[in-house]
């Protein structure tokens, strides 16, 4: 007689076997394998049977739904990347963003699916559906696209928005910041790094252009960071020390970068009710207006300031040392305390010299001194050539400058109005300038937050709204387990759930995880 038996293991896992017994009362035992689960148990019963009967014929009883006619393999009925939706959900109600967004799971299939893959409205469906996901239909996600952009919450009629004054035909107007919903996420994102006197803000800008060949007031040809002709529009963006979204702003393509950052911060420190911040910016972003503005404000800065001549410092130390090479790393202090008149704190400016920088920018400035004495020598066509100067209709090398900027190379300046700032400290917190600047390139690489196939100002800010809070998971995995979330993705992604009928039995197969993918995952679930 052969027959299955399940008997308990010391380690409390129950262990299935073919026991083939004789009349004699001896018996010939076959080990299966161990289970831990009520899936795994029936799945090794299966094969347990499958080995018993194996050799044997069919005896074909005509039944309806039988796999065993026809030999039909047993049906998924599921399949499933439950180790990647569920560590991205997590990272979703970790940040708070199920609470912002009022429990719209709509709103959440779309963020993850931007994580995922980023791709169309319309094909976020099947990236959804592939990853066994819920997915709204492709109807839904266009009514609920004036929610996302305006604010409010969604009605039973048409889930149009609430409290947004437009009326019947008309175009809505529309909050740079992006509105309510947006205002939800970015104050669940402040909530989260926990703001604070001591907190750094830093903030850049960058462009998203658009494939179209004219402008309507939003998408603007302007000053482009891809150099790019077409229409763009200009986006900036607030993070933490860490390169965390705070929030993000969207403003006419042709804008000047200098005229976005108060707006910005204004928006988010009246939202926040916040007294002083320490704001971290390039000399790109600062005018003479905004660095007073920030004065005025009350608010600590830490800016790259523009070194236009050779500073005093710098002139003085080298006539000390007239034989003597600048030490790399070498920081130059220049206080400028604040006159009588003056409305604001003293400021200290500091000179830092790095060997690296000077050679870099020594041979940029050896390239184009060359090309401008081949130019001047008539060789070449005069093309646009700092160092080419032209009086009249006679050419020449412009030395002076050419010095100047070999003085000045390796020189890099930073202006703080901190008390008593410490050198070191000052230029560090203005390197963490490279993590906003990551999160752009994020947000246009992994997230692809260029806008390729929105076209209404509506539209746009819907998507700006699901690439923040995506940018936002996005940068929580990261920061949790120390992988890029491409990399995370394009692993987890590989190992999925599987369900399976095998007559009235639900069997859940699935893949062993890598050990490191698994201490990523306990990281995330906070099992670790």
């Amino acid at each position: 007689m052969v027959y299955v038996r399940t008997v308990k293991t010391a380690s409390v896992a129950r262990a299935v076997q073919i026991v083939h017994s004789q009349r004699r009362g001896s018996r010939d035992i076959e080990h299966i394998g161990s289970a831990h689960t009520d899936a795994d148990l029936e799945l090794l019963k299966a094969v347990a049977r499958q080995r018993m009967t194996a050799g044997q014929g069919e005896l074909d009883l005509r039944l309806p739904n039988s796999p065993a006619n026809g030999g039909a393999p047993l049906p998924i009925t599921s399949t499933r990347a439950g180790h990647l939706l569920d560590a991205l959900g997590r990272g979703y109600d970790v940040l708070g963003f199920a609470a912002a967004a009022e429990q719209d799971e709509v709103f959440k299939a779309m963020v993850l699916a931007r994580i995922i893959e980023p791709t169309s409205k319309l094909d976020s469906v099947r990236v959804l559906d592939e990853a066994g996901a819920w997915a709204p239909s492709y109807a839904t996600i266009k009514r609920r696209l004036r929610l996302y952009a305006t604010g409010g919450t969604a009605s039973a009629a048409g889930e149009k928005a609430e409290g947004v004054p437009v009326q019947d035909g008309a175009e809505p107007t529309f909050d740079p910041a992006g509105g309510p919903w947006r205002a939800r996420l970015a104050r669940a994102c402040a909530e989260h790094v926990r703001l604070g006197p001591a907190t750094f803000l830093l903030y850049d800008v960058t462009t998203l252009y658009f494939e179209a060949d004219e402008g309507d007031g939003f998408r603007e040809p302007g000053f482009s960071k891809e150099r790019r002709l077409e229409p763009q529009i200009t986006v900036g963006l607030l993070t933490d020390g860490s390169g965390f979204p705070l929030m993000v702003h969207a403003f006419e393509g042709n804008r000047a970068e200098t005229t976005t950052m108060m707006p910005v911060l204004r928006a988010f420190l009246d939202a926040h009710r916040l007294s002083d911040v320490t704001v971290i910016a390039d000399a790109g972003m600062v005018s003479e207006a905004n660095k007073r503005a920030i004065e005025q404000a009350g608010l600590s800065f830490i800016l790259g300031a523009r070194v236009p001549d050779v500073p005093y410092v710098v002139t003085e130390w080298r006539d000390a040392h007239p034989d003597a090479e600048i030490p790399d790393g070498h920081v130059f202090v220049q206080p400028w305390p604040a006159g009588p008149g003056d409305k604001r704190r003293d400021h200290t400016i500091f000179y830092q010299y790095r060997a690296d920088r000077a050679r870099r920018t020594l041979r940029g400035i050896d390239t184009q001194v060359a090309k401008a004495e081949t130019a001047v020598a008539g060789k070449t066509a005069v093309k646009r050539n700092r160092y080419v100067r032209l009086t009249g209709a006679t050419k020449s090398v412009n030395r002076a400058l050419e010095a100047k900027n070999r003085a000045l190379a390796g020189i890099k300046g930073y202006v703080t109005n901190l008390p008593n700032p410490d050198p070191q400290q000052v230029i560090g917190a203005y390197s963490q300038l490279l993590q906003v600047e990551k999160s752009f390139r994020m947000s246009k690489t992994d997230l692809a937050a260029r806008p390729v196939y929105h076209h209404t100002r509506e539209s746009i800010e819907a998507h700006l709204t699901i690439v923040f809070a995506a940018l936002a998971v996005s940068r929580w995995i990261e920061n949790t387990t120390g992988w890029t979330v491409k990399r995370f993705v394009t692993t987890a992604r590989r190992y999925r759930t599987i369900t399976i009928q095998a007559g009235d039995h639900t069997i859940t197969a699935a893949d062993p995880l890598p050990a490191e993918l698994q201490a990523a995952l306990d990281l995330i679930h906070g099992t670790h």
